[in-house]
């Protein structure tokens, strides 16, 4: 717990001022956080015999980072994925050593930890997009009160074969508290769209929690307690990032269909 508490009270600081200053540090920390993510995510399939073709997973990562920060044309980022999957089958197709696993291991890393922290990029470059701060607030704020339900009332167990500790009391903590901080976030920056940043606050819990689970859900079958050890009492990028991975989306699209419309 005390590790816990100095990795937070290190860590916190540092993102609100990325956050906060935005512009080419946030760029620079998406993708220092994508690929120490997606090191930690190929790593995690060594346990299984699956080798993920490293290099071309970090170099697709960082151009489509790029694409996202600096274009807002996706043609770029759909004719990355093309050349990726090209790449990747050619490869294939020319060393026997590696496998579809191993090719496919390497595609969904790109998809699910660099794309998905780019929507914090693409939330940056909106209008009232003071919304990026929900990303984490619904994400660490369920985590936050899923861990003290659980914990003074948790008895029905969530999904016992995937994460043990986690509890349907805890699950609906979570929601609650997500819901409550969000519509405080809401009332104080953008009172015309509260009804909006009410919902987000549900949805964006629900989304957490189960970018948290699927994260869980890697680990359990890679067999590893957790992703990485850069962060004490914390784990990987990716243990503390997982729920993020989906808020971040979740937020974005909230953002351009009902505030931004």
């Amino acid at each position: 717990m005390l590790k816990r508490i100095i990795s937070a009270v290190i860590g916190l600081p540092l993102l609100i001022s990325v956050i906060f200053i935005g512009g080419t540090p946030l760029f620079l920390a998406v993708i220092i956080s994508s690929l120490i993510g997606l090191r930690e995510f190929y790593g995690a399939w060594n346990n299984k015999a699956v080798r993920p073709i490293s290099m071309v997973g970090y170099l697709g990562s960082i151009i489509m980072i790029v694409s996202f920060n600096f274009s807002s044309d996706l043609y770029y980022v759909f004719l990355l994925f093309f050349l990726l999957i090209l790449f990747l089958n050619f490869i294939r197709l020319i060393m026997d050593k590696y496998t579809f696993i191993d090719i496919s291991i390497t595609l969904y890393g790109v998809l699910y930890i660099p794309l998905l922290l780019s929507y914090i990029l693409l939330i940056a470059k909106q209008p009232n997009n003071i919304v990026i701060w929900l990303v984490f607030i619904t994400a660490w704020g369920t985590d936050t009160f899923a861990y003290f339900s659980g914990y003074f009332f948790g008895k029905k167990k969530l999904c016992p074969s995937i994460s043990p500790k986690k509890t349907v009391e805890g699950a609906i903590g979570g929601v609650l508290g997500s819901t409550i901080v969000s519509t405080i976030f809401g009332y104080i920056f953008l009172k015309e769209h509260i009804i909006v940043i009410f919902i987000i606050g549900i949805l964006g819990s629900i989304v957490a929690q189960i970018g948290d689970l699927s994260a869980s859900l890697v680990k359990r079958y890679t067999g590893i307690k957790d992703f990485g050890n850069i962060m004490p009492g914390h784990g990987g990028i990716l243990d503390r990032f997982d729920s993020i991975l989906f808020t971040a989306p979740t937020v974005y699209y909230a953002l351009i269909i009902f505030i931004n419309k």
